[in-house]
Parts: C-alpha cells; structure tokens; sequence
C-alpha cells in the first residue's frame, strides 16, 4: 500500500501530466490505498499550517488554480485535520465555516485519485508564507466571550446599508459605521496611553482576487490606512495582508467587503444605464470605475479619521505611537515590499461613474459630498 502510494506520489514533482495519470491508475487499481491516501493529505495540510497557510489560503488556491471538485477536497481535508483540536486559533473558526461542500464528488475511482493526486500537487508546491497568527496545536490567548459589542454594531450597519435600495439609507449607514470605528480606535489608543500593555499588533489575511484585484487592492489599501493599519498585496497568491492592532483588524475587514459590495451594485446600475443610453461598456469601464471608487473613497476615510481623531487633540501622540508601531511590524514582516504601477485601460465615463459612486458612499453624515 505505501509502496504504491509513494510511487504514485513521485507524480507530484514531475512537470508532466502522463506521469499524473499513470499514478491515478495504479492509486485507482488498489482500493486498500484510500485510508492512507487521505491520511496523506491531512498531513500536507497540517504541513502547511506551520508554513503559514490558513484555511481560507488553501481554498483560494484550489480555487484559483483548479476546479469544484478541488475545492471540496481541500475542503474536507481541512475539516478533518482542524476537527481534533481542542481550541482553533481565533478567525479559523470563521474560516472553517465558510468551506463549501456544494460540488460534487468524482464517482469513479480514476477520476478521484486524478483529483486527488492534482490538489496534493498544489499543495506541496506552496511555499512558505509570513505567519499571520498561531497555528493549531500551538497554545493559544484565552478566548474572547463572543464578539465585541461595537464590531457586532458594525457588522449590523453595513449589512444594513448593503441591503437596502435607498442610496441615502446606505450613505447614512456606512457613515455611522466609519464613525464607530474610528471612534473605537480613539478609545483604544486612550486606553494604551493611560494603562501601557504588551500588545504588539497583529495581522490578517484577507483574499483579493480577480477580477480587477488591483482597484480592490487600492481599495483595501485605503481602509486600512484609513483606519491605522498598513496593508500588503501578494499578486500572486491573491490576497494582502493588513497589519495593525487586533482592535482594528476585523473591522477594516467589515468595511471593506461592505464597500467591495456596494461598490459592485453601483458599477452594475452604471452599466444598466450606459446601455441604455446606447453605449455599450467593456472591460475599461469597470477598472476605471472600481479604480475611481477606490481611489475617492481613500480621501474620504482619510478625512473621517483626521476629523475624529481632532476631536481629541491629547490623543494624537497615542495615535501617533500606535502607528510607528504598525510600520514597524510591517517592515519586520515584509522587509522587501515594493510599489507596483496601476495596470488599467482607461475609459472616462467609468472613472467618473466610480468617484461618484464613492461620494454616495457618504462618510461625513452631515457632509454627502467633497468639495
């Protein structure tokens, strides 16, 4: 069993895809291989938590690379492997459940080992990643008791303001969330500069993939600066990695899958009446529209948080501190970022489409548009 198993997997490392469908014939011609053969996979996945890959990272790429039946796979490995730990590391649970089993399984025997033998190839030809986080087994911080009320008043906001059909409702909403959150960094930083903790920040990954993933990079890029983070795209592997203080991680995340949202149902009503008018509309009119959302709102959160955080002026060299800490962190972790030059086809009408989508989006509620 292992024999044949070890020779299958010789596949892996081999460049060729004949070499992958001799090793599905001889996976799919011993039966008594397919307990060892998942247990393999547990392995490769258990492997890449202490090379700092977390769940949802392994469904994007399964995703980006391969096909359903893939990402049920890596799906049900992932499961398994995290099913024997006492406790998960904090956001793996969210992960975990947010996996999807919708995709079918292959039904004869070839098919699957293929299957299973094209994901195992992914997966051992990740390489290692910046650890944002502890993994399973390691010991963890002692859990929070439920989530925090004011990042529950944020989630109840832009879900809110995502929902409804009244573009005014959303600017007030989305408003309000912004205001909570750059009000909540401000206590925090009040706590840190009247009672100094440990506390180093952190990060989270949060996936940006095709397609336009560099006006959503841009985008993220923004709420994140906005709200005392720095923010790294990984092209790549389709993601960035925002760094900051725990306090702050979660809801940049919120808000900006909010804005990703909402920036998405304004391009569509956009390109309903473009053509309409008559004017058909490609490819350049949605990057110059989300690039234009992007790069609007980035001054709008920015000028958000300078004017709450003047309402407390002694606050500022907190505020201050807490950022050097921030770049820092950053540096140490990504001593060799770079800045990359936006890639898009240009088109007029997007571009001004998108930055008066953002200006909807209304951050200041008594102040609907900038100047």
């Amino acid at each position: 069993m292992s024999t044949t198993i070890d020779k299958a997997f010789e596949a892996l490392y081999a460049s060729d895809d004949g070499s992958l469908d001799t090793a599905a014939s001889l996976l799919a011609a011993d039966p008594g291989t397919d307990a060892e053969l998942a247990r393999r996979g547990e392995e490769f996945v258990r492997t890449l938590w202490t090379r700092g890959w977390q769940p949802a990272d392994l469904v994007r790429m399964a995703r980006r690379d391969l096909a359903d039946e893939h990402v049920r796979l890596v799906s049900d490995l992932i499961r398994t492997e995290t099913a024997g730990y006492g406790r998960l590391p904090h956001r793996w649970q969210a992960q975990i459940d947010a996996l999807d089993d919708s995709a079918a399984r292959p039904t004869d025997r070839f098919s699957r080992a293929t299957t299973v033998l094209e994901l195992y190839r992914l997966l051992v030809r990740l390489p290692r990643l910046d650890a944002v986080g502890p993994v399973p087994g390691e010991t963890l911080p002692p859990a929070a008791a439920g989530e925090p009320r004011m990042l529950t008043r944020i989630r109840a906001l832009l879900a809110k303001a995502e929902a409804t059909g009244y573009p005014e409702e959303a600017e007030a909403l989305t408003a309000k969330a912004q205001e909570l959150m750059a009000r909540h960094s401000l206590d925090e930083a009040t706590l840190a500069a009247g009672a100094p903790t440990p506390e180093t920040p952190g990060a989270i990954r949060i996936g940006v993939e095709p397609p336009y993933e560099q006006a959503k990079a841009i985008l993220l890029d923004a709420v994140a600066t906005a709200n005392h983070c720095r923010a790294v795209w990984n092209e790549t592997y389709g993601f960035s990695t925002v760094v900051g203080f725990e306090a702050d991680l979660d809801p940049v995340e919120l808000l900006y899958t909010s804005l990703l949202v909402q920036g998405t149902a304004a391009m569509t009503r956009a390109e309903a009446e473009q053509r309409a008018g008559g004017r058909k509309r490609t490819k350049s009119f949605r990057q110059s529209f989300l690039l234009a959302y992007a790069n609007r709102l980035g001054a709008r959160l920015a000028a958000t948080s300078r004017r709450v955080a003047a309402e407390a002026p002694t606050l500022l060299p907190a505020l201050a501190s807490r950022e050097v800490a921030v770049t820092t962190r950053t540096d140490e972790l990504f001593p060799e970022t770079r800045t990359t030059r936006v890639r898009a086809a240009w088109d007029e009408a997007g571009w001004t489409h998108g930055a008066s989508a953002a200006d909807r989006a209304g951050l200041h509620p008594n102040r609907p548009h900038l100047p």
